[in-house]
């Protein structure tokens, strides 16, 4: 049995902590600095890492290439399993022209641009991050903004910092789920203490949106709907992580969110389409001045959105496109484009009865994996991250399989159309199934090697100010990574050791790795390069990373403060018992 030291070049726990985050430090510097695209660095990480584990703690290498095969496999099944399912949905209702309608849907709800943000980048952008993640909803949203009417800078813009609060329970959960697995903790603790964190960040979010739009004209006429919004999503993100189902809450609360939302618009009468109160019109035709972009982007993009899942489309308004127009013809058709949801509410929700979740329960199997075997360098027990569980049947990602199955069904969908959509869908995911096994590969080399422990031990020496510089870690990881789950491999192991050491909770650090890293999302290279190339700003990432890293580094400082805060007994008492 190989068991890691934790300073395995003896008498120094700084000069092994700097070795031990040698990869780390070359996946941010080949990434972030020279640019590197994300695969690369984390082979090029993956390679350091399985260096240091064989060189300087010793590892065999026979047990240091297992571990970044076990990790990989991780990253495929169930990660990856989840992220192609959820996407092969949502281009289900691309392809035929659902999603068209929901955005027509959207349009009729408000024809007031801040409120407008609200629902698409927020709410909707929400139901896209429970789907797919990994930069789904901040392409998707933007477009379907610029679509309503905004300018390209300011639709991603808003895309970007709407693409917050949901992140840590994306993917049907999957950061959460990673960050379960990688440290031990049950995933019910893990769900519950980031359920007590990231709701704080969805009632300020809404408010922040219609702030971005129109300033303070906009946050003192739309406040009201704006922090309903908020509110509803917090209260119902806080209620399904912690009572009801880690994979669907964000489902959940975005639903709640535009229950919220339209409910107060009817009774105030703000935003409502034809109101007096109506405010911020979107103009006729989609701007695009000097300022924004090149007006030939412009009408690049706002043919793509109008034609992205509309056959036969133009680039001019349709009657049925302003609000309330067609509203008859219209109403069977967006009720079938809110399908997809329902199915995968009701889906999940029948997985949770107590005779069903057995049933499932019987298509699921753990075994040691082979040729591994390591023992805790703290306690000598044998580490929990050698065994592998294969639950085929009740995974996130086959339920999703079956959400999808049922949608296509429902919708008329052919078995060869949904066939190509499914193989379109993995072509478009292979670098990133490929990052995300190569990132699962190094952070599990770099946990049953010790390397993260050591690296932990050496944190640990910030005492009780860990917990608040603990959503920093993570916040750094998905800047650099753009994914709360990669940096859940990356920090979640460390963060618990760290805990450990300075008598903290692990469950609070682990969480706010988790909560902290999803206010790095909004300036990671490659959000920032995927709105830019949504909204026709190619080159102009740089002005994109300007306009958001002070909300960014402003909302961190919040989540630090409220971390070192649950740390302490002024808010203990909001922790899970």
């Amino acid at each position: 049995m190989f068991q890691p030291v934790l300073d395995p070049l003896g008498g120094s726990l700084a000069w092994s902590a700097l070795v031990a985050a040698t990869p780390l430090l070359l996946f941010f510097v080949l990434l972030g600095v020279l640019r590197l695209k994300a695969q690369w660095a984390a082979l090029s990480a993956l390679a350091a890492s399985v260096a240091v584990a064989v060189l300087a703690y010793e590892m065999p290498v026979g047990q240091a290439l297992d571990s970044a095969v076990l990790g990989a496999v991780f990253g495929l099944f169930p990660i990856m399993w989840i992220v192609v399912n959820a996407l092969w949905i949502y281009q289900l209702t691309v392809d035929t022209g659902h999603f068209e309608v929901l955005r027509r849907s959207f349009s009729r709800l408000s024809d007031d641009q801040r409120l407008q943000a609200v629902i698409v980048a927020f709410c909707f952008g929400a139901l896209l991050e429970a789907l797919a993640g990994f930069g789904a909803p901040v392409a998707i949203s933007s477009v379907m903004l610029i679509a309503l009417g905004f300018k390209p800078f300011k639709a991603a813009t808003v895309a970007l910092v709407a693409n917050t609060a949901p992140v840590a329970f994306g993917a049907m959960g999957t950061p959460v789920i990673t960050l379960s697995r990688l440290t031990g903790i049950p995933l019910e603790d893990i769900s519950a203490t980031v359920g007590r964190q990231t709701p704080v960040l969805a009632t300020v979010v809404p408010l922040l949106l219609v702030y971005l739009v129109d300033g303070r004209r906009g946050l003192r006429e739309t406040w009201l709907p704006a922090l309903a919004c908020g509110v509803a999503f917090a209260l119902a993100q806080f209620a399904c992580a912690n009572y009801i189902s880690t994979e669907l809450t964000d489902v959940v609360a975005a639903l709640a969110a535009v229950g919220a939302l339209v409910v107060v618009m009817r009774v105030s009468r703000i935003g409502v389409p034809g109101s007096a109160r109506g405010g911020l019109q979107p103009p006729p035709v989609i701007a695009g001045g000097r300022e924004d972009a090149d007006p030939a982007d412009v009408e690049r993009v706002r043919a793509k959105a109008e034609a992205h899942a509309r056959t036969g489309s133009d680039d001019r308004p349709r009657p049925d496109d302003r609000p309330g127009a067609g509203e008859s013809v219209d109403r069977g058709a967006t009720v079938k484009a809110y399908i997809p949801y329902a199915v995968i509410i009701v889906v999940f929700a029948i997985s949770q009865l107590g005779p069903v979740k057995d049933l499932l329960a019987k298509g699921s199997t753990a075994f040691s994996w082979p040729g591994l075997d390591v023992a805790d360098p703290v306690t000598g027990e044998p580490a929990g991250a050698t065994t592998f569980t294969f639950n085929w049947l009740p995974a996130t990602g086959t339920l999703l399989l079956l959400s999808g199955l049922i949608t296509g069904a429902v919708l008329s969908v052919r078995p060869g159309v949904a066939l190509r959509t499914y193989g379109r869908t993995l072509r478009q995911l292979r670098w990133a199934v490929l990052t995300v096994a190569t990132v699962l590969a190094l952070a599990y080399v770099m946990n049953l090697s010790g390397q993260t422990t050591t690296i932990g031990h050496w944190i640990a020496g910030a005492g009780s100010g860990l917990a608040f510089l603990s959503p920093v870690l993570g916040w750094l990881g998905v800047a650099v990574s753009g994914s709360d789950t990669s940096a859940n491999a990356l920090f979640g192991t460390l963060q618990v050791a760290a805990a450990k050491s300075t008598g903290l909770s692990p469950e609070l650090l682990a969480s706010a790795n988790s909560s902290g890293g999803v206010l790095g999302k909004m300036l990671s290279p490659q959000n920032l390069a995927i709105a830019a190339a949504a909204t026709g700003l190619g080159g102009r990432e740089a002005e994109l990373l300007r306009k958001v890293v002070g909300w960014s580094l402003a909302l961190l400082l919040v989540m630090c403060v409220l971390v070192y805060l649950q740390s302490t007994p002024v808010l203990e008492w909001m922790l899970p018992n």
